[in-house]
């Protein structure tokens, strides 16, 4: 397939990122376009709103979250947008704005494009 990349949208971009993509429906506040350097915005492959708003980030919930959200992207059809970058580039970089590194919604859908 090709590789794929987690950052927060706060770190730098580095030219090994290769093609860049925001993974988020929100914009991450106080980050510029230009900062940013971002090559897609693909809202539709967040987790929904709802799923968003019951999770709120919390550690306790992650285990749930993360099943609910693989089975929000089983019938996503921005998962094929996707993986058609990941094959046309080779290289992507999922761009998330959450503060936490290990519990987000970007390591989810990482391990989801892998298996």
């Amino acid at each position: 397939m090709g590789t794929v990349r987690i950052k927060r949208a706060y770190e730098d971009a580095e030219p090994d990122d290769g093609f860049r993509v925001l993974v988020d429906r929100l914009w991450p506040r106080g980050v510029s376009k230009d900062r940013a350097q971002l090559d897609e915005h693909l809202k539709d492959i967040a987790p929904s709103p709802e799923l968003r708003k019951w999770w709120d980030h919390d550690p306790d919930r992650f285990d749930e979250f993360t099943n609910r959200y693989r089975s929000e992207l089983d019938d996503n059809p921005a998962v094929g947008d996707l993986r058609k970058l990941i094959h046309d580039h080779g290289v992507v970089t999922l761009v998330y704005g959450a503060r936490d590194p290990e519990v987000n919604h970007a390591v989810v859908l990482e391990d989801y494009l892998a298996s």
